[in-house]
């Protein structure tokens, strides 16, 4: 069991021989989003939307209309070409909505405590960009977003099913702390960590890779 307690629901899937689920199979996730106190330092988490995300869910105020207004402080979008944060809060002076992209994660920052509940679908044929440092990414880090059936359960896995040269590191935000912790693979690089539904993890990329995730 992980730090958030998470309950995972199939909504919409076909299943083939052998036990294995559609591609574009539907999801229903009860995501914890915690408030500063118990478990977070600030009430800051990761949140990855499914790739097909719930019908109106386009916007980062539609995200925080959904959870519900009073209880986020604020939506933040990661910027590759700066490596820095943009915040909406929805508030006067809280800076430009901005659009949700499928297979990027998001922080949300809390004001109060709230088990979400996440829903949408799988776009199997979404190629995620994980750019290197270069034109249009600082320093090659990429916020994504986990798929809900992914085959890779590790970090990595995930560095693999991507390609292992590419990828320099994958790194995971904790909440306790508003810190990260890297995964590279290399000696001296840190241990490997266990991947989760609705969780965004950094992607730090050596070299540019047009990622299809692998999927059950």
């Amino acid at each position: 069991m992980t730090k958030r307690t998470i309950v995972l629901a199939l909504i919409v899937a076909v299943v083939a021989a052998g036990g294995i689920f559609a591609s574009n199979m539907g999801f229903k996730l009860n995501y914890q989003l915690l408030a500063p106190g118990a478990g977070s330092n600030s009430g800051t988490s990761t949140i990855a939307l499914p790739y097909n995300a719930q019908s109106g869910i386009v916007n980062a105020s539609d995200l925080q209309n959904d959870i519900g207004f009073a209880a986020v402080a604020n939506v933040q979008l990661f910027d590759e070409a700066t490596d820095g944060l943009t915040s909406f809060t929805g508030r006067k002076g809280g800076g430009p909505d901005f659009p949700l992209v499928a297979g990027d994660a998001n922080f949300i920052k809390m004001i109060s405590a709230v088990d979400y509940i996440v829903v949408g679908s799988h776009d199997p044929s979404l190629s995620v960009s994980l750019e290197a440092a270069g034109a249009g990414s600082n320093s090659g880090t990429n916020f994504f977003s986990y798929p809900y059936h992914s085959t890779s359960g590790l970090a990595s896995e995930l560095q693999n099913d991507i390609g292992f040269a590419a990828v320099a590191n994958v790194q995971n935000f904790d909440p306790a702390t508003d810190s990260l912790t890297s995964y590279t693979g290399r000696k001296g690089g840190g241990p490997d960590f266990s991947l989760n539904p609705g969780t965004g993890y950094f992607i730090k990329m050596i070299s540019d890779v047009l990622y299809v995730p692998s999927h059950y």
